[in-house]
């Protein structure tokens, strides 16, 4: 890798003689301009406006532009003789936990690569006092004609530097977040942490750029004098009026995507449109109430079989009623038997009664 940098990290009084190269690399698809009607192509030419006229890169230097329109003329000497200890050394301020660098911040990477033999010991020292502290060392640094801000951390066994915005580059998000008052539910943070532990982590050397590798097979197949081929629009969505309905369905998705059996709750619904949609739930067939009607039928019967046995003990004679009334008792079951045995001795009484007056009649 050409490095685009060359300097010292000053660590203390040890000086690190180092060189810088970019870390990452653009891989987005160029395109030039073009006159549309005969394909011709679209150049940007620098031109002085005092003479009017093309000059080439040589020729160009920079110059900072006054209030009024005066151009002050500066050149990379005058850059370099600025009395800045960063202009050609990365200098280390502090050394800080990681988490204490704001995201926001991070800018640009590079690797810090030894510059020559002499080099390889403090720069490994450094490696290694960097790796067992577990911290990250904070520099300044100049480059392309200002001063920087940067952090130093390890890369398998590379010291490696991410440009940092100034503190004071970081706009305050003002206006940015809901200004309504917005109450999440309990039950809706679950079905999120849900779908969080659904879509799980994910390994990003396993992530790539689509986009990219679409236009790239466009512009295959127009070289070749093929028709590009297109996908299909996707649907458009359902309108969400129910955000459980819609962290639902995405729970049973993302299941479903990785292979899963949503669990049978999330499965009830099947659309996600409307309240009305994840409710349709079919109801459940209501019990019959069959043996409810046999047992009060069965009581029924129980009851005029009863009455027909009291009014054929009232015209037999005593003898027959007894033996009737005997074989019954035998029968039956010991509940039911111990309620008949009082119900028949209390209907016998009358009956043996009502005898003696037949005989004297």
């Amino acid at each position: 890798m050409r490095s685009i940098w060359n300097g010292a990290i000053s660590f203390g009084l040890v000086s690190i003689p180092i060189k810088l190269v970019n870390a990452t690399e653009s891989h987005s698809v160029s395109f030039r301009q073009i006159h549309t009607e005969d394909g011709g192509r679209i150049r940007y030419r620098k031109v002085c406006e005092l003479e009017d006229r093309e000059v080439a890169q040589a020729e160009i230097g920079k110059a900072y532009e006054d209030a009024d329109g005066t151009m002050i003329p500066i050149t990379d000497e005058d850059l370099a003789q600025l009395p800045i200890p960063t202009a050609k050394t990365i200098e280390i301020v502090a050394f800080v936990p990681a988490d204490r660098i704001d995201p926001l911040q991070m800018d640009a990477a590079y690797y810090l690569s030894a510059n020559g033999v002499p080099a390889a010991k403090p720069y490994t020292l450094l490696r290694e006092a960097l790796k067992r502290s577990q911290k990250v060392a904070i520099a300044k640094y100049a480059l392309r004609g200002r001063e920087r801000l940067g952090m130093l951390r390890v890369v398998d066994d590379v010291i490696a530097m991410h440009g940092l915005l100034w503190p004071d580059e970081i706009r305050v998000p003002e206006g940015v977040a809901p200004d309504t008052n917005v109450t999440v539910r309990d039950k809706e943070l679950d079905l999120a942490d849900a779908l969080m532990d659904t879509l799980g982590e994910v390994d990003l050397a396993d992530l790539h750029d689509d986009y990219r590798e679409a236009v790239e097979e466009m512009i295959t197949a127009k070289a070749s004098g093929e028709h590009p081929a297109t996908s299909p629009s996707p649907a458009p969505g359902a309108k969400v009026l129910d955000l459980m309905a819609a962290l639902e369905k995405s729970v049973r998705e993302a299941k479903e995507s990785r292979g899963e059996e949503p669990d049978a709750k999330e499965t009830d619904g099947t659309e996600t449109g409307a309240k009305a949609e994840v409710r349709r739930i079919s109801p459940r067939a209501t019990p019959k109430q069959t043996p409810g009607k046999k047992s009060t039928s069965t009581a029924t019967k129980k009851t005029t079989t009863a009455k027909k046995s009291q009014s054929q003990r009232q015209s037999e004679s005593p003898a027959s009623a007894s033996a009737s009334a005997s074989a019954k008792k035998s029968t039956r079951t010991t509940k039911k038997t111990t309620a008949t045995k009082s119900t028949t001795t209390a209907k016998k009484s009358p009956a043996k009664k009502a005898t003696p007056r037949k005989r004297t009649a």
